[in-house]
C-alpha cells in the first residue's frame, strides 16, 4: 500500500492519511499475528493447509486491501471497497466505479497494483521472497497453479517462483518502456503495464485505453496481453534461447490458431457489413478479442454494438480462457484442446473398437486420470455459470446482464455484457450481487477445487 505514497506527494492527492493508517492496521496486525504463532510446534503444511492458506490468505488479503479506499472516502461503501479489491487481487477488472479519475493517485496506483500483485499469484510471491513461509511450499504452489499442467523450472519451488517472478518483471518493465515512448506518462504507463501482463483490466482512465486514442498504445497493450495469456514457462525457455519452444507447445499453437482465426473473419465480416476502415477495425476487433480472451478486460470500442450476434459471440469468448501457466483466467485453452482431442479419439474408437488410442498432447499419451478431470472441471464450471446467471437475475438483474456478469466474473475478465458491459460498470448490482460475484472472482481465480473443496464434508475428517 505504501507504494503508493510517492505518488501521493507527487501530485499532492488527499489520500496520504487513509494510506499510511490502512498500511500500519495491517502489518500491526500481520506482525502479532506472526508473533503469536512463531513458536508453534506445527511446522509441516499438509494439502489441507495448503487449500486453507491459499483461499483464506486471498480473502484476508482482500479484506485488508480495501480499507485505504473505506478510510479515505472513496469508496465509503465496504461491500463496494471488497469487490474492487476481489477485482483487482484475481486480475478481473470489474469495476463499481463510475468514474476511475473519482480516485486520489495513491490509492489509484494502489488499486492497480492489486492486479500485478495478484497476476502471478499472492502465494507464489510469499514463496518468492518470504523465507517463513519456504515450509510447505510445493502444497501452496500446487494449490494456487492448479491447472491441469504445472511446469517446473526449476526442482525447488521457491526457486521457480523467483524465476517466474523475474520474467513477469522483466516483461512489465519493458511495457513500461514501450508505453513512455507512446507519449504515456509514467504513472500510467505503470498502472497500465501492471494490467497488461495480470490481464486484470483496470485503467486509470474511465475510457479506459479508448481515453488516448493511439493506434500505438493499442498496439503495444494489445501485444503484452497477449504474452500475459501465454504460459510462462514458455517465456522462460524463450528468454534462454529456447524461442521454438513456443511452436513446438500444442496449446500455444491452438491459442494462437483460435486468434487469428476469430479476428481475421470478424474484420471481414465488420468491414463488409459496416463499411468500416480496414486498419481500425482489425485494431478494435483484435484488441477486444485479445482482452476478452486474456481475461484482461481493457476496452477501445463497445463490441456489443459491432453486429447482432456480438452478445452471443463475446459470451462464447467469455467462457474460453487463455493459457494454462499463464496469469489469465477463463477455463483455459488446454482443458477444451483436450476434450476436443478426446472427443475425435472417442470417434476413431467406435470405428475400431479394439484400437488403443491414447488423447496426446505435445507427442505424449495424456493419462485417463487428467481427461477425467478435465471433464469434471468444465462441467462443474459451466454448472456453477448456469446456476450462478439465475441466481444473479432473482436480484432484478436482466439475464443477458446476468450471464455477461457472471461469465466475466467467473473467467476473470472484467466488463460482461448489457449493463455491465464495456460501456457499463458494477455499480447498480445489489449488495447481495456483489458479495456473490466476488465469491465467483475468487472461486474463478483460484481454478474453482482449491475452494470449493473446504466446503466438502470429507475435507474436515481425520
Amino acid at each position: 500500500m505504501m507504494l503508493g505514497l510517492p505518488f501521493s506527494f507527487y501530485y499532492q492527492s488527499d489520500d496520504v492519511f487513509a494510506i499510511l493508517i490502512s498500511s500500519i492496521l495491517t502489518s500491526s496486525i500481520g506482525l502479532l499475528t506472526w508473533f503469536f504463532t512463531k513458536n508453534s510446534e506445527r511446522k509441516d503444511v499438509g494439502k489441507r493447509e495448503g487449500y486453507l492458506i491459499v483461499t483464506f490468505g486471498w480473502i484476508l488479503m482482500s479484506a485488508f486491501g480495501a480499507i485505504p479506499f473505506v478510510v479515505h472516502g472513496s469508496i465509503p461503501s465496504y461491500t463496494d471497497a471488497f469487490f474492487e479489491t476481489v477485482s483487482g487481487f484475481t486480475t478481473t477488472g470489474a469495476s463499481i466505479l463510475p468514474r476511475v479519475e473519482v480516485l486520489p493517485y495513491g490509492l489509484m496506483f494502489w488499486r492497480s497494483m492489486t492486479h500485478w500483485i495478484g497476476g502471478m499469484g499472492i502465494i507464489v510471491l510469499s514463496i518468492a521472497i518470504l523465507p517463513l513461509l519456504g515450509i510447505g511450499g510445493m502444497q501452496l504452489y500446487q494449490a494456487e497453479v492448479a491447472g491441469p499442467t504445472k511446469d517446473k523450472l526449476h526442482p525447488r519451488v521457491r526457486e521457480t517462483a523467483k524465476r517466474l517472478w523475474a520474467i513477469y518483471f522483466f516483461l512489465t518493465s519493458l511495457e513500461v518502456v514501450f508505453l513512455l515512448f507512446g507519449d504515456m506518462n509514467l504513472f500510467d504507463s505503470l498502472c497500465h503495464s501492471f494490467g497488461s501482463l495480470a490481464t486484470g483490466g483496470f485503467s486509470t482512465r474511465t475510457l479506459s485505453v479508448a481515453y488516448y486514442n493511439s493506434a500505438y498504445i493499442e498496439y503495444v497493450i494489445l501485444f503484452f496481453m497477449f504474452l500475459g495469456g501465454t504460459n510462462f514457462t514458455l517465456h522462460y525457455l524463450a528468454l534462454n534461447g529456447k524461442i521454438k519452444s513456443y511452436f513446438k507447445d500444442d496449446e500455444f499453437k491452438f491459442y494462437l490458431g483460435l486468434i487469428a482465426i476469430t479476428v481475421i473473419s470478424l474484420t471481414i465480416y465488420l468491414v463488409i457489413a459496416n463499411g468500416t476502415p480496414i486498419e481500425k477495425t482489425f485494431r478494435n476487433v483484435a484488441f477486444s478479442i485479445l482482452s476478452i480472451l486474456t481475461s484482461t478486460g481493457f476496452a477501445t470500442a463497445d463490441y456489443e454494438l459491432w453486429a447482432p450476434f456480438a452478445s452471443t459471440f463475446f459470451l462464447i469468448m467469455l467462457l474460453l480462457g487463455a493459457c494454462a501457466g499463464s496469469t489469465s483466467g477463463g477455463v483455459k485453452m488446454i482443458r477444451y484442446q483436450l476434450l476436443i482431442k478426446n472427443s475425435l479419439v472417442e470417434v476413431k474408437r467406435l470405428l475400431h473398437p479394439n484400437a488403443i488410442v491414447p488423447v496426446r498432447h505435445n507427442g505424449k499419451a495424456v493419462p485417463n486420470e487428467i481427461i477425467a478431470k478435465v471433464s469434471a472441471f468444465v462441467l462443474t464450471y459451466l454448472g456453477i455459470f448456469a446456476t450462478g446467471s439465475l441466481i444473479l437475475s432473482t436480484t432484478g438483474l436482466d439475464l443477458k446482464s446476468s450471464m455477461g456478469s457472471v461469465a466475466a466474473c467467473m473467467a476473470n475478465i472484467g466488463p460482461g455484457l448489457g449493463q455491465t458491459g464495456p460501456a457499463g460498470n458494477y455499480s447498480e448490482i445489489t449488495v447481495f450481487g456483489k458479495w456473490l460475484l466476488s465469491f465467483l472472482m475468487l472461486l474463478g481465480r483460484l481454478e474453482l477445487f482449491t475452494v470449493l473443496i473446504i466446503f466438502t464434508p470429507y475435507f474436515w475428517k481425520k
